[in-house]
C-alpha cells in the first residue's frame, strides 16, 4: 500500500495527531458502500482540547486554528480506518459546527481553517461541499467540531 499523501505531509512538516478515541457510545468511522462517514472530531491540539466560544473569548484566527486541528484529526481517523490516506478518492462533504454567540456571523471564515487544511492534505480530491453553522455549545466546551463524508477508492 502506498503512502504518497503521508510522504507529502512529512515534507511539509505536517504531522497527523493520534486518532482520538470516542468519548461516548459511537465509533469514529463507518464505511458503507465505499463511503466513509467520520464522526464529529472536536478541536484538539497536542492532546489538549481547544475550548472557547467565537464572539465571546476567541478570535477568528483562533477559531480557524481550532478548525484546522479538526481537519488533522479527520485525516488521522481516515488513516486509522483505511490504513492509508491514499485510499481517499474524494472528500465529499464536511459539516462544521462552531461554538459561538448568537450574534456571531463569521462561521464560514472559521470553517475555512478546516477546508483549507483538507485541501492541503488531499489536493484536488480535498475540494468538498460543506455546511458551517453556529451552535450554542459543543461537547466538552470545544470551539469547533467537524464531521466528514469521504468517498474511498474502489478496492
Amino acid at each position: 500500500m502506498t503512502h504518497n499523501i503521508e510522504k507529502a505531509l512529512n515534507a511539509k512538516d505536517i504531522i497527523l495527531p493520534q486518532a482520538a478515541a470516542p468519548v461516548a457510545s459511537y465509533v469514529p468511522a463507518v464505511e458503507a458502500n465505499g463511503m466513509l462517514h467520520i464522526s464529529g472530531q472536536v478541536s484538539m491540539s497536542d492532546g489538549k482540547l481547544i475550548r472557547g466560544r467565537l464572539g465571546e473569548n476567541m478570535t477568528l484566527e483562533e477559531g480557524q486554528e481550532a478548525a484546522k486541528a479538526c481537519a488533522l484529526m479527520i485525516a488521522a481517523q481516515i488513516k486509522l480506518a483505511t490504513g492509508s490516506l491514499d485510499q481517499v478518492d474524494r472528500i465529499v462533504k464536511l459539516g462544521v459546527f462552531v461554538n459561538s454567540t448568537a450574534d456571531y456571523n463569521d462561521h464560514p471564515k472559521v470553517a475555512n481553517g478546516c477546508s483549507d487544511m483538507i485541501e492541503v492534505i488531499f489536493g484536488a480530491a480535498g475540494k468538498h461541499a460543506r455546511s458551517a453553522v453556529g451552535v450554542a455549545s459543543l461537547p466538552l466546551g470545544v470551539a469547533v467540531e467537524v464531521d466528514a463524508i469521504v468517498a474511498l477508492k474502489p478496492a
